[in-house]
């Protein structure tokens, strides 16, 4: 591991179209079988260092470069895009963007057929790569066959074929349900012991990641490399939360609780955290003066779904029996794991697709089923995961104004309530903006906007903080629940549990097309029967209560919640 394999020395990087560095004096060094993670706030430079380690800056993306950057001992603009390929392999966060065979053999086949590799040659080192990343039973399938984080593989495959000497994952678990995440990390783990390949993996999902150990973490701001620390370092200290990252819940927990977090208690997982007997206490103190929990507030149901079944024309059943009511003014999340049912029902709920048997019914209206998908629109705002695919205007003024002037709205009531929409979601001072110089997180806001000027009594939104760093994850959230707070019903279909648990009231949990559990969030995580069965995960803070003593961890997992939202209060 002492023999360097990737080095930055004081490297800078400026693209043309931009006035500053992207990158500034970047010192760095990945040696042979190390695993390095690297975290930073969204543009802080993580995407366009991945650039500068596989090769696509300087050759496809133009700019300046100052200082070294090398490879194998020799400088990246020295070497093509293809001879750094068989040095570097990339697995990119949606593996869809990655796959060019028909089938996955053909897939994982690429790079060597672009070699001129020979059979049977050819065939025994895909079957290699295949069973290395365990898909070698779906060789003859085609790549939209495959689930996500079979697709992962595959992609992990592709590149395994050539026996690189470096992995990089740009945010590998974006797009994975937490089982599929877990199992994703663990995978990585096990290829990286058994290739003794160096592994650099680019994510928010901090805490995710450090499932399975890492040597470093690198933390980034602003182009430049704020931190390079063992894990059990970097959460001693005060650097992540203080940029925009994410603590794991259980470092998180335990400074509310009093206790002082060092690197001696091995705090880089929740598997390996040591706690005194003085600590454990101080956690069972914070827990027992948790005030009294207030009751649930009484509310009428909203919007009901009685015994829905749905299939699809090759015959896969989505929902089977799907029975959901939504009350008035709640924040609900949907979660489960891939393909469970999730998307089915909320299109079924939007008019998108129509249920073979069952019924939906909305408060106030005679006959929600006989409603066409515009008219179910005035009531149930959807928005979808990419604001890229909802955005059809130049202007943010235009775009929010949309969905009004199709209705015929006359054009002096339509620009008062877009102005007043544009100033709850905090957009006003941009409203003469295009849409193309906003952010991602920005965009996500004006799609909202679009749908909360029709004034919907329930806004449907699927994986609202997809690819968010923790700032920008959390002004989203922030905003949604204060539009929750004006009476607005908010439903989030999501993976991500830390958003079920910090933000939502209760969560019906999907598996195979049914409601497997509609129960609290800290009831849901806390159930290892309704975890393994619906692939999700069980929140540290459930390790950490066991490990105190706590005989009642979901009570001390509301706590930590509670806490969190006077906190943001």
């Amino acid at each position: 591991m002492d023999e360097p394999l990737l080095e930055f020395r004081d490297f800078s990087f400026q693209y043309n179209a931009q006035a500053q560095p992207t990158l500034r004096g970047i010192d760095l060094t990945i040696r042979r079988g190390e695993k390095v993670l690297i975290a930073g706030p969204s543009g802080c430079g993580k995407s366009t260092l991945a650039h500068c380690i596989n090769g696509l800056i300087p050759f496809a993306f133009r700019g300046t470069m100052t200082g070294s950057v090398r490879v194998n001992g020799r400088e990246t603009r020295d070497l093509s895009l293809h001879e750094l390929s068989r040095t570097v392999g990339t697995v990119l966060q949606d593996s869809d963007g990655q796959f060019i065979g028909l089938t996955v053999a053909e897939d994982i086949a690429f790079a060597l057929e672009n070699d001129a590799v020979g059979e049977p040659d050819l065939h025994d080192r895909v079957a290699k790569a295949a069973d290395l990343v365990q898909i070698g039973s779906h060789l003859g399938h085609a790549p939209n066959e495959l689930s996500g984080g079979q697709k992962q593989r595959v992609a992990l495959a592709g590149v395994l074929v050539d026996d690189v000497d470096l992995l990089l994952f740009d945010e590998p678990l974006a797009n994975l349900d937490p089982a599929t995440g877990r199992a994703a990390i663990e995978l990585i783990d096990d290829i990286q012991r058994r290739t003794g390949a160096a592994v650099v993996l680019i994510e928010h999902r901090l805490e995710d990641v450090l499932h399975r150990s890492v040597d470093r973490v690198v933390l980034m701001r602003e182009g430049t490399v704020l931190a390079d620390l063992p894990p059990d370092e970097l959460l001693s200290r005060p650097l992540l939360a203080e940029n925009g990252i994410r603590e794991p819940l259980y470092v998180t927990a335990l400074k509310y609780a009093g206790v002082t977090v060092t690197p001696a208690m091995a705090p880089g997982s929740i598997r390996t955290l040591r706690l005194t007997e003085e600590d454990r206490a101080r956690v069972r103190a914070w827990f027992d003066a948790a005030p009294p929990p207030e009751p649930a507030p009484e509310r009428p149901p909203l919007l009901e779904a009685k015994n829905l079944r749905f299939s699809y024309a090759n015959g896969r059943e989505a929902l089977s029996g799907v029975s959901v009511t939504v009350a008035r003014g709640e924040s609900l999340a949907v979660v489960g794991t891939n393909g469970a049912g999730k998307s089915t029902f909320s299109k079924v709920i939007c008019g998108f697709e129509t249920p073979q048997e069952g019924t939906v019914s909305f408060a106030g209206l005679p006959d929600w089923d006989s409603l066409s998908i515009k008219e179910r629109a005035d009531h149930v705002g959807y928005v979808m995961q990419n604001p890229n695919q909802m955005i059809s205007q130049t202007g943010i003024f235009d775009e929010v104004a949309l969905g009004l002037r199709t209705r015929g709205v006359p054009e002096p009531e339509v620009d008062r309530r877009v102005r007043e929409t544009l100033k709850i979601c905090g957009l006003a001072p941009f409203r003469k903006w295009p849409v193309s110089a906003l952010s991602f997180g920005q965009k996500k806001r004006v799609t909202i906007a679009s749908i909360l000027v029709l004034e919907p009594e329930i806004l449907l939104l699927d994986e609202p903080t997809a690819g968010q760093d923790w700032r920008h994850y959390t002004d989203i959230m922030e905003f949604l629940r204060t539009l929750n707070a004006r009476g607005i019903t908010v439903v989030m279909i999501t993976h991500d549990m830390h958003l079920m648990l910090e933000y939502a009231e209760r969560a019906v949990v999907f598996s195979e097309g049914r409601v497997l559990a509609d129960a609290a969030p800290a009831a849901v995580l806390t159930d290892p029967d309704i975890v393994a069965r619906a692939s999700l995960k069980e929140t540290s803070l459930y390790d950490l209560a066991l490990q105190c003593g706590i005989p009642d961890p979901q009570a001390f997992v509301q706590r930590f919640i509670d806490h969190e939202r006077e906190a943001r209060t």
